[in-house]
């Protein structure tokens, strides 16, 4: 269990905080703290505020992912998904939705619009080498291992 900051915002006070809605359930949920109804046409895209701003822990991240109800039912889903909340962001966690559907989606003000998952970031260090070691896929690039079946299955590159 990790503890992290939460402030709610003056257009989020009404609100309910995040939570999970089940005891199984990875994220937290993130609602819409806005004024007004937000119509999103098909192909639309738009910047959803939560009307939160958090403190993470150092060493863990926010995970903004999308809601998969919302991107079976109607297609909407978060654009830049995951997007990332950093542990020394400090302003306003917002949403970036997308309508993917072919009929448009209203956002109203404490829709459930994405969730938020808290998870470890490890640090890498980069070390600068002159060849890497082979391996059986070698340097195979998008779709190298095919649809099914294993490496260039069914003749597809």
């Amino acid at each position: 269990m990790v503890t992290v900051l939460l402030q709610r915002l003056s257009h989020g006070a009404d609100l309910p905080l995040p939570a999970y809605e089940t005891a199984g359930a990875a994220g937290l949920d993130l609602r819409a703290a806005i004024g007004e109804p937000v119509m999103l046409a098909p192909g639309a895209r738009t910047l959803v505020p939560t009307g939160l701003a958090m403190q993470l822990p150092a060493g863990f991240e926010g995970q903004v992912r999308p809601r998969s109800g919302l991107a079976l039912r109607h297609g909407v889903t978060v654009l830049n998904a995951p997007g990332t909340v950093d542990s020394d962001y400090r302003g306003e966690v917002s949403v970036v939705l997308i309508n993917h559907g072919s009929e448009p989606f209203t956002v109203t003000r404490g829709d459930r619009i994405a969730q938020l998952v808290i998870a470890p970031v490890s640090h890498a260090r980069l070390s600068e080498v002159e060849m890497l070691d082979e391996t059986a896929r070698g340097a195979g690039g998008y779709g190298s291992t095919g649809v099914s079946g294993g490496a260039n299955a069914g003749g597809r590159p």
